[in-house]
């Protein structure tokens, strides 16, 4: 599943973590979770722009999933080579 998941955001670079539920059939929270796996290999930022940037009605108004936005960073890691003697 987390394969699925980093090709979909290799794919489509900016997600919200509603569209990522509702893509996986996942709840949020599960998939939170999930994407917590690349957040620690610093693969993605979560972004939460909050209600005054989306859609301006006011905290009460907006599905906080729907404001949680991730960005696919795809950060390669360096593996450090030494000089075999």
């Amino acid at each position: 599943m987390l394969m699925k998941i980093r090709d979909y955001l290799q794919q489509h670079k900016v997600c919200t973590l509603a569209d990522l539920s509702v893509k996986f059939n996942s709840s949020p929270e599960a998939m939170r979770g999930m994407l917590g796996h690349w957040l620690r290999k610093g693969q993605l930022r979560c972004d939460q722009p909050g209600c005054s940037s989306s859609c301006r009605k006011g905290c009460v108004s907006c599905d906080p999933a729907e404001l949680e936005v991730y960005r696919w960073m795809g950060k390669t890691s360096q593996i450090p080579l030494c000089a075999v003697d």
